[in-house]
């Protein structure tokens, strides 16, 4: 089974490896992670993160969730909910911030 490492740059927590294909609001929510998840369904934003690295590589996101990335992330480029987030590479993820 093919793994992948997910790591949260400037926070003290440990790198991830999780196995490719993994749901990260099911598997983050047990392993003490710095992210946070709501509704899990992609509509609160609770779960908003920019990919800091891997973006490119990861699968799109759908047009649902593209469209509630352009209400809480207008204009970053990197930005993903991370409950609709399939992981497939090795990436680094930074919590978005609401103001």
């Amino acid at each position: 089974m093919k793994t992948c490492v997910i790591s949260f740059p400037d926070t003290p927590h440990a790198p991830a490896t999780l196995p490719e294909g993994a749901n990260l609001s099911e598997t983050l929510t047990v392993m003490n992670s710095p992210m946070l998840f709501g509704c899990r369904a992609g509509i609160c934003g609770t779960c908003l993160i920019q990919v800091e690295d891997g973006y490119e590589r990861l699968v799109p996101p759908t047009a649902e969730e593209q469209e509630a990335l352009e209400v809480y992330a207008p204009g970053n480029p990197k930005a993903r909910l991370g409950c609709q987030m399939r992981l497939t590479v090795d990436v680094a993820i930074k919590k978005i911030r609401s103001a």
